[in-house]
């Protein structure tokens, strides 16, 4: 008799591949605060993961292609600055960065490319979020030139949810006419359930210039992965496979508050 030994991460994977909601994937980049200001701790700490995020289904991310930040039209490698993480059962990387002056803070990364049986193909997600610290909000729409990428019209940060957020998506440094987005919660605390599988991701279509609309329903951290497929290859045990790219961008929206 053969014996097997699976984690619980993995059944509950393969279940949500069979019930039809484990279909979204995204590159995560979340800091513990995206709005730094005066009195605020200044040292923030970043957790970079690959997941299903609202179904708190993990998987691997232990190595990226480039990690970085632009500040002030310069950008930094912060690559030697990682440390390997658990995220989900599942093994990531953190870092700690120190907000020294006033500013846009652009955090980026590209992993390596992932190998996902389920889809026989390579993804790589070029994930972001932007930190704003002590006042300054300059150049929070500014492009990093990344492969892919969500270029923000509504500033990303300083939102209420119900707050409609705006972006377009660029493939190439050109708008990508149509674009499918895919628009998750993370839902951090696993209390958030959605009435239906088809409720777990959303996905909404960009327009000829490639802009998007969403009006967010509840406060948290949300990501809007923009897809595309490659023009080139990569290749599998001698197969050439298609590389599907992710444009990922982590948005955080505030409850709304009365004064007490």
């Amino acid at each position: 008799m053969l014996k097997f030994t699976i984690s619980l991460s993995t059944v509950l994977f393969f279940l949500l591949l069979i019930s039809g909601s484990a279909t979204a994937h995204f590159g995560m980049l979340i800091p513990s605060d995206n709005m730094v200001m005066q009195g605020d701790n200044r040292t923030i700490k970043l957790n970079l993961s690959f997941s299903h995020p609202f179904e708190q289904v993990g998987m691997k991310l232990s190595k990226l292609q480039h990690f970085a930040v632009r500040h002030g039209g310069v950008t930094h490698d912060l690559s030697s600055t990682l440390s390997p993480a658990t995220i989900m059962d599942h093994p990531a990387l953190s870092c700690d960065y120190a907000i020294k002056r006033p500013g846009i803070y652009q955090f980026f990364m590209e992993p390596t490319p992932y190998w996902e049986p389920a889809e026989d193909c390579f993804i790589i997600h070029y994930t972001k979020t932007v930190v704003a610290a002590f006042g300054d909000d300059e150049g929070w729409d500014e492009e990093l030139g990344l492969k892919t990428e969500i270029v923000p019209q509504t500033k990303p940060f300083g939102l209420y949810q119900g707050n409609l957020f705006q972006g377009i998506v660029k493939v190439d440094g050109k708008p990508a006419a149509y674009a499918e987005v895919e628009v998750e919660y993370y839902n951090e605390t696993g209390t958030a359930q959605a009435p239906s599988n088809y409720m777990i991701t959303q996905t909404i279509k960009a327009d000829a210039n490639g802009l998007f609309s969403y009006a967010v329903p509840k406060a948290g951290w949300w990501g809007f992965a923009a897809l595309s497929t490659a023009q080139t290859k990569l290749p599998r045990n001698g197969v050439d496979k298609e590389v599907e790219l992710g444009a990922v961008i982590w948005v955080h929206f505030e409850p709304w508050q009365e004064k007490k």
